[in-house]
């Protein structure tokens, strides 16, 4: 591989894209409204669940129960049920979510020192968020009139995400996903393109090597989508106010292997692409699709079937999920950080290796 012919291309592809306005605009805007769009769409924060409350008691007792539940941001008071067989049509109608069923005699077994039951019915349509709304039903109702005295007494700490904010898991892991699909898919269309306008022959022709011409297209975009990430993570991290206690450099660092990762991505589609319509199918759907569901940006990979973790690790945005929220939530060094770091650097010259394999066969044929 000769460096002056890999600069000489390298000056040709950075000429086209910096004349290609269009293509910068989107490089630069997608990213970031897949940022804003996804930072605030995707949340599992649960917050003002609609409650319904049917009161069977009505003594001051069960209407200070109602009060602690109503005290909190979590639940918001919709609807006071006359009767028991008007919940089941609202909880059907989604009008309430959670409903607080307070029995009669309530007030009179708690001041004779009885067990005083309640009973709390969630919507379990969503599953999650019916989860952690029983979960905060059940510690209102612990806690009431007063939190019990037990002979073991849980203090409870979370630590890196201690307010359990949706945004400072989803906007880290965001990094990993964006990531994933616009560089794979740039770099795609950019070789495809020269192939079905035939300018791509003139390389065949010219004594550039395949490795030269794949190391070519890679650098460029690969400078192209390390910009991209370092918009995002300082767009995201101030404008959702997430915390960032890791080293930026190591951040970095990681950015610069894993953005080679995702360019070879849209490398190796446009060694086996001929349009670009096939190309563009094809990056979405080797890159986007499965960094979504498949790399702990929502789920977490090890609740996912054996199988589907097998899946999980040849997912490059499985191993930068980690990393991303290591270093912004947890702080992780180096010595934690470098196996996913070493298979991201072996993926990426699997990926290099097999698109210029597959460019010097076409160059033979």
């Amino acid at each position: 591989m000769k460096l002056d012919r890999v600069a000489a291309l390298i000056g040709k592809e950075v000429r086209e894209l910096t004349r290609d306005h269009i293509t910068l605009a989107l490089a630069f805007l997608m990213p970031l409204v897949l940022l804003f769009l996804y930072g605030y769409a995707v949340t599992l924060d649960v917050k003002g669940i609609r409650l319904g409350v049917y009161d069977g008691d009505g003594s001051a007792a069960s209407r200070a129960l109602v009060d602690r539940f109503t005290a909190t941001p979590y639940f918001a008071l919709r609807r006071h049920f006359i009767a028991l067989s008007e919940i089941e049509p609202a909880l059907q109608r989604s009008d309430v979510r959670v409903v607080l069923v307070i029995p009669a005699q309530f007030e009179r077994r708690l001041v004779a020192g009885e067990t005083a039951p309640v009973q709390v019915l969630a919507d379990g349509t969503y599953a999650a968020t019916s989860a952690l709304a029983a979960g905060y039903a059940e510690v209102i109702i612990d806690a009431f009139p007063t939190p019990r005295t037990s002979g073991v007494r849980i203090e409870s700490r979370v630590w890196y995400n201690p307010e359990l904010r949706s945004a400072n898991f989803v906007v880290p892991g965001l990094f990993a996903v964006i990531l994933m699909a616009f560089p794979p898919l740039l770099t795609a269309l950019a070789i495809v393109r020269e192939k079905e306008t035939g300018s791509i022959q003139q390389i065949y022709a010219s004594p550039v090597t395949s490795a030269e011409f794949v190391a070519a297209k890679l650098i460029p975009y690969a400078g192209l989508a390390l910009l991209e990430m370092l918009l995002l993570v300082v767009v995201g991290t101030l404008w959702f106010d997430v915390p960032f206690v890791g080293s930026p450099l190591l951040l970095l660092l990681a950015a610069c292997v894993y953005v080679l990762t995702t360019v070879a991505i849209g490398l190796s589609v446009s060694a086996v692409t001929r349009t670009q319509l096939t190309a563009m199918l094809v990056a979405l759907l080797v890159s986007l699709m499965p960094s979504m569901l498949f790399s702990g940006f929502l789920f977490p990979v090890f609740t996912m079937p054996f199988s589907m973790q097998l899946y999980s690790a040849i997912i490059p945005a499985s191993y930068f999920t980690e990393i991303s929220r290591g270093i912004v939530l947890k702080g992780m060094g180096w010595d934690a950080l470098w196996p996913n770091l070493t298979l991201l650097l072996a993926y990426t010259a699997v990926l290099f290796a097999f698109a210029a394999w597959r460019l010097k066969q076409k160059v033979a044929t």
